[in-house]
């Protein structure tokens, strides 16, 4: 008979107690040392921009700005490339030996549970049209959600002059300065980070919602046909049976007036979730020192992982939907 392993045991135990050691550590040197005192950051809901003028301005939508959501977006786009392209590397050499192992395993893992799942919602016929774009969604607001999380995000940037509610400086080397706790005595700055997370950006939020709307709309019609329409404007029977007809065109409406708002409800649940995390870290990092808010983090990874499936979970489920049909003659029938 074997022992279960307990966690807390061995050399467990030691890491735990040397993380509270170096929480207690930072509290006492943040007493004593300025520079290590937590700031609360500038916190909006907007983006910043990094550089005042234009980039470039268009005829019709008017000046386009260097905002620090952009380089976030060329940022990860770039690594979703370079993970493309390591996974399709580990796939050439797991070929040779036909033994799933590495990147290439995993994902292969990763990608059959997707479709499986899909399979299971929609039906092996329209499993080949929805889960391109449930996987689609679900890998790329993963990457959204977890990139901001990484040291360096929203911590690293540009000083800006503040009208009310900045901080004193202090230099570090060079050119390199650092925000000091307390209010400013005198000229006050706030940090413009280089790279924000594009999740809480509602930009891309509302963008993506679009995208899945829209996309739920051609599917239902590939599916259904002309028919489809017949889901916002059920005319079978306003003529025939004006009252019954005329609760199934009032239905019809309220369906209309559902598809829109699935725009409002995907954009602002990433956006509300994710900016939620952004203030929650922010508010304890500025109360704690640097090792205590650990775990505030191991939460935010939690949080990014739970809001990429349901974001891509929602899309499949809506798919699945619109491939059948509500049995439109048969209701009329049943009048």
């Amino acid at each position: 008979m074997t022992k279960k392993r307990k966690f807390f045991s061995g050399k467990h135990r030691w890491w735990v107690l040397l993380f509270i050691l170096l929480g207690i550590l930072s509290c006492a040197l943040s007493t004593w040392i300025p520079m290590l005192k937590p700031v609360q950051p500038h916190l909006q809901v907007a983006p910043e921009k990094l550089i005042e003028e234009p980039l470039f301005t268009l005829p019709v939508l008017g000046d386009f700005y260097l905002f620090n959501t952009l380089p976030t977006l060329i940022l990860t786009l770039i690594l979703i490339f370079v993970l493309a392209y390591a996974i399709k590397r580990s796939a050439q050499r797991m070929e040779k030996d036909l033994v799933p192992r590495g990147l290439a395993g995993a994902f292969e893992a990763l990608v059959e549970t997707l479709y499986n799942m899909t399979e299971n919602s929609a039906g092996a016929k329209f499993a080949k049209q929805i889960f391109p774009w449930f996987a689609a969604f679900m890998i790329y607001v993963l990457f959204a959600n977890l990139l901001k999380i990484i040291p360096g995000f929203e911590t690293i940037g540009i000083m800006h002059h503040a009208a009310e509610g900045g901080h004193d400086i202090g230099e570090l080397f060079g050119n390199w300065y650092t925000l000091l706790a307390g209010d400013a005595h005198g000229e006050g700055y706030v940090l413009t980070p280089f790279l924000r997370g594009i999740s809480v950006d509602l930009n891309f939020t509302l963008g993506l919602a679009l995208i899945s709307v829209f996309m739920t709309q051609v599917i239902g019609f590939r599916a259904q046909g002309w028919g489809y329409l017949l889901k916002f404007a059920n005319v079978r029977t306003l003529f025939s049976k004006p009252f019954f007809g005329a609760m199934d065109f009032l239905v019809g409406l309220l369906e209309l007036i559902s598809e829109f708002s699935k725009i409002i409800s995907f954009a602002f649940r990433l956006f509300g979730n994710m900016f939620a995390g952004v203030v929650l870290v922010a508010l304890i990092g500025s109360m704690l020192p640097v090792f205590l808010p650990s775990f505030i983090y191991l939460f935010e990874f939690f949080i990014g992982l739970i809001q990429a499936f349901v974001f891509g979970m929602l899309t499949m489920v809506f798919m699945s939907m619109v491939t059948h049909s509500h049995g439109g003659e048969e209701h009329a029938e049943a009048h």
